[in-house]
């Protein structure tokens, strides 16, 4: 496309401006389908459907499987690598969990640069083996450095992921429906992977069996699935909308026409330093980015802690790892009541504040409240807000 994509955005804002807030999604949606062609409503409803449930399954259940391998280092603690991996002495456990996050920062960017030219399904599925098989091999480490490493592998690897799926699901969705997707993406895996820790206890106790611990068998039998799911991305996983295979002709062109009457878009932008260097001085992004960045961070701290802190709360190895469920699967009604409500009234704002406000409210009860039950309790309030903010941001 010869214009800049921003512009092309904010020209196609403007011809919505008509749409009110007070219309709703549903207004909005049949408009859009309406004026993209001469589908009727019917065919539209069924076309979504397909696409939603070739689009977004597999891109849970694969994010799912991402979110256990980078968090279930805790698990792993309470299992017995603090202690055979001397993780307690000094920051070494603070270490292998911060490592993850440089390669992973730093080369987010390139793999989205290069998702269209090597094809989704590819990029996904090679990149999943592969951390996959770093995966398995952690459960054969003998030194806490050698961890580290294999957490820096990991998150080089894993950096393409989560960018690739925003960034894919967006391509199929117009604007006033995206929310719902993404909400729907995000929060199934969360809550799969909130379960991670009850399922790192039900593993831990293979201890013993051909010699191992129960860390490792964590980190082999987690890899081991991993690697099984890769192929299923290969096959499963969808490419953007003008170059999928599993729908008709016709359900192509209705999608694509859609789109580009949202948001004339269908056209990936050629990469060019002047555009690059563009968008990062745009100060939405950078705003977007610190929203992010501050829901990650108290998600990120409940995955990498919470087990700990369920220890120091007297329970046992296993109880604390059971406990750390519920929160997780709570957190989804939250976040898909934030969801409909922004995608309804075409709100965003006030939903991500009073999402915050929930998860500065539960930090605070679980960090300074002498009590356990309201501490857990807090647990529950932090994780929901956080985690509806994370897909309410994107």
């Amino acid at each position: 496309m010869d214009t800049n994509s921003l512009e092309k955005k904010r020209s196609s804002s403007e011809r919505l401006d008509h749409v009110t807030p007070h219309a709703g999604t549903g207004d909005h949606i049949v408009a859009i389908d309406a004026e993209a062609g001469s589908w009727d409503s019917a065919f539209a409803k069924r076309t979504m459907r397909h696409v939603d449930l070739r689009v977004l399954p597999i891109l849970a259940a694969l994010y799912s499987i991402s979110l256990i391998d980078r968090t279930n280092t805790s698990n792993a603690y309470v299992a017995g690598a603090g202690k055979d991996l001397q993780l307690y002495i000094g920051a070494r456990y603070s270490i292998i969990t911060v490592i993850f996050f440089v390669p992973y920062i730093i080369f987010e960017l390139p793999s989205n640069i290069i998702v269209r030219r090597v094809g989704v399904a590819k990029l996904l599925g090679t990149i999943t083996l592969a951390w996959g098989i770093v995966m398995l091999g952690m459960g054969f480490v003998k030194h806490w450095w050698q961890l580290a490493i294999c957490r820096a592998l990991l998150g080089f690897l894993e950096a393409g992921f989560f960018p690739a799926c925003a960034y894919l699901i967006s391509t199929w969705y117009i604007r006033r429906e995206v929310q719902k997707r993404m909400t729907a993406f995000y929060m199934l895996s969360v809550v799969v992977g909130g379960f991670s820790s009850a399922i790192g206890g039900g593993i831990s106790k293979l201890k013993g069996k051909h010699g191992l611990n129960g860390w490792q068998w964590i980190f082999i039998i987690e890899g081991a699935v991993t690697i099984f799911l890769a192929f299923f991305a290969y096959a499963f996983v969808v490419d953007f909308p003008e170059k999928n295979s599993f729908l008709s002709e016709e359900e192509t062109k209705f999608v694509l026409a859609r789109i580009a009457k949202d948001r004339d878009d269908i056209e990936a932008d050629p990469w060019t330093w002047a555009k690059f260097w563009s968008y990062c001085a745009t100060p939405k992004l950078w705003a977007f980015g610190l929203l992010f960045g501050a829901s990650t961070t108290v998600s990120y701290a409940f995955a990498y802690f919470l087990p700990i802190i369920m220890v120091g709360m007297g329970y046992s190895d296993i109880n604390a790892q059971l406990l750390c469920a519920p929160p997780y699967f709570t957190s989804i009604f939250i976040a898909f009541a934030g969801a409909w409500a922004s995608d309804k009234y075409l709100i965003r704002a006030p939903i991500l504040m009073w999402q915050a406000t929930l998860s500065i409210v539960g930090l605070s009860m679980t960090a300074f409240h002498p009590s356990n039950s309201v501490r857990y309790a807090g647990v529950f309030l932090g994780l929901a807000g956080a985690n509806a903010n994370v897909a309410g941001v994107l």
